[in-house]
């Protein structure tokens, strides 16, 4: 059996889970988020906990099993603590704005660029340089965090562009130093 999917999700006080067929959804301080599960496998309420079950060992239900199991603790975890990324802009003039539609870059190209958030994605700027996007939905943080990441990725030779906090670029040695050997 799976070690991970054969751990029942604890749903903590203040939410609320809901069963419809294959949907379920979790209500919760932070908001509401709901999602489809695979048809094969069967969720089940118990005892303040919800519980995964696969109907047999092959590998795929075994892989799916997991997914599952993790998918379900993400939304209880979003909606209790919710999820954060945070995004740096490196670059003499690169800047971000906030505006009401999401947040609009600065990143050297000919005119700004405007980037849509999602519903249910919050994007806060602090200082011009860092990005902080949060939501509920730990696959759409990290899935806006990355379209904002893909405007100007960050270029090895200068290290200038847009990279998460703590990411480390791989620096290359430019055309000058390979003539002074």
């Amino acid at each position: 059996m799976s070690r991970i999917g054969r751990k029942p999700v604890p749903i903590p006080k203040g939410v609320t889970a809901q069963l419809d067929g294959l949907r379920i959804t979790v209500k919760g301080p932070k908001g509401e988020i709901s999602r489809t599960v695979h048809a094969e496998l069967a969720l089940a309420l118990e005892e303040n906990t919800i519980v995964v079950r696969r109907p047999s060992d092959e590998s795929r239900h075994k892989a799916l099993h997991g997914l599952t199991r993790t998918l379900v603790a993400n939304m209880v975890d979003g909606v209790t603590k919710g999820f954060a990324k945070a995004l740096e802009i490196q670059g003499v003039g690169y800047k971000a704005e906030p505006k009401p539609f999401g947040v609009q870059l600065v990143v050297g190209f000919s005119h700004p660029v405007p980037y849509h958030a999602p519903q249910g994605i919050k994007i806060s700027v602090d200082n011009n340089v860092l990005v902080k996007i949060e939501g509920v939905d730990k696959e759409l943080v990290g899935q806006v965090a990355a379209e904002i990441r893909a405007i100007r990725p960050p270029e090895p030779y200068k290290g200038k562009g847009i990279r998460y906090v703590g990411e480390q670029v791989r620096r290359k040695a430019g055309k000058t130093a390979q003539a002074a050997k």
